[in-house]
């Protein structure tokens, strides 16, 4: 291939190169780099699992000693025997044994009426308000892709699970990476041998340029070396019973990304915050089967991925967060289900927390304008894990925000 050919072919794909391959090029590069930089034993990982759609936290976290919460949802709600209590007064979803065990063991937070002041009831606008940590003033950048900012520039340090990048990851001057779950396919034949002679940087090429030849030589440099990784089989869970030959809770596109984070932890991946997501929350009609399948697919696949690290040195390294834009209203709607709400619980599971009650379980007597009061922001939550668990002052990433939720094991 010519000079000329390749300068229009790097000048015409040079943007597109560096905006859109080089989060999956970044990837390619991870097992290299876990073997070159692997990230130091006893450091702190989080792992952030989106709820998108708006979780019934009435249904997940459930008061069922209250008679309102049935009184108010009569074909929506959970009769006691059908779920899993947790004190006196509050139970989990009866799908939700995995988590269930884990609450046993210490490991669980729940920290209830999460939310935000003046909380609004679209998809979008609140999912935008919980990813930018940023209520009243509309921001272009994530709260943990402004934790990014401030860190020494390395692409490995935030990934996320799935061919886009969600906007928690985005910062102000650098973002995370995405890693898609089929991994990345190369060029092969022909096609192949001309993509990898455009490959070399020459000295007349611009900056883009020299970006787009550089990306496009990673992929075909590094790809070798994350494939392997990813067909091979997650670690096994250890105590976790057997069913019909496999691990016991079925499979889910959640289990899916977390086996592949798990891979990537266990090789020693520098990376400190993962990404993972499940969608399907937006429970308007018949709710009950629907969210509890959904519940059960995320307690199963938690419960997985926190017994694989058992099999692992990272068991004590990795914290979980789980959360949703919103919750649902008290008041079932007509259709058997529940619509757009505004405070629900939030999960942050693992070796590092302190298990047990965080924040005011809000009253099913004093609603606002029909929905749960906000009793914790999410910022607290937020602060706490970014001081904790990332190791930084919150207020580069919250500005002064002074609120705290004390769930972490002192280190």
């Amino acid at each position: 291939m010519d000079t000329l050919s390749r300068r229009r072919f790097l000048k015409l794909s040079g943007a597109a190169a560096v905006a859109a391959t080089a989060p999956m090029l970044t990837m390619e590069q991870i097992a290299q780099a876990a073997q070159m930089r692997p990230l130091p034993l006893g450091t702190p990982i989080l792992v952030v699992i989106t709820l998108y759609g708006g979780n019934d936290g009435l249904n997940t976290v459930v008061p069922y000693t209250d008679p309102i919460y049935s009184q108010a949802r009569p074909d929506v709600s959970y009769s006691p025997s059908d779920l899993l209590p947790l004190d006196n007064q509050l139970a989990l979803n009866g799908s939700m044994t995995g988590i269930k065990s884990l609450w046993d063991q210490k490991k669980v937070a729940i920290v209830r009426g999460v939310g935000y002041p003046d909380p609004d009831l679209s998809h979008f606008t609140s999912m935008a308000i919980w990813q930018s940590a940023s209520p009243i003033h509309q921001v272009n950048s994530g709260w943990l892709g402004r934790w990014l900012d401030t860190q020494p520039r390395d692409p490995m340090l935030a990934i996320s699970l799935g061919s886009v990048l969600p906007p928690l990851l985005a910062g102000n001057s650098v973002a995370g990476s995405a890693l898609p779950l089929g991994g990345i396919v190369v060029p092969t034949g022909t096609l192949a041998l001309d993509c990898q002679r455009i490959s070399s940087v020459s000295r007349q090429d611009s900056t883009l340029m020299a970006s787009a030849a550089t990306s496009l030589r990673n992929l075909f440099d590094l790809s070798s070396t994350i494939t392997p990784i990813l067909k091979q089989p997650a670690p096994q869970p250890l105590d976790l019973p057997a069913a019909s030959g496999g691990v016991a809770g079925g499979s889910s596109d959640l289990q899916q990304q977390l086996d592949v984070v798990a891979k990537l932890v266990a090789a020693g991946s520098p990376t400190r915050i993962w990404a993972v997501s499940l969608g399907g929350f937006d429970t308007h009609a018949n709710e009950k089967g629907a969210q509890s399948a959904l519940l059960g697919n995320v307690s199963g696949s938690i419960a997985r991925f926190m017994s694989q690290m058992r099999a692992t040195n990272r068991e004590k390294d990795v914290v979980i967060m789980v959360y949703s834009e919103f919750g649902r209203r008290v008041k079932a709607n007509a259709s058997q289900g529940t619509d757009h709400g505004t405070s629900g619980p939030v999960f942050v599971i693992g070796d590092r927390i302190k298990g047990g009650f965080y924040g005011d379980q809000p009253s099913l007597t004093n609603l606002i304008a029909g929905d749960l009061a906000v009793t914790t922001d999410f910022r607290d939550v937020y602060a706490s894990l970014i001081e904790g668990i990332l190791k930084s002052p919150a207020d580069t990433v919250l500005g002064n925000w002074k609120g705290r939720t004390d769930f972490l094991v002192k280190t």
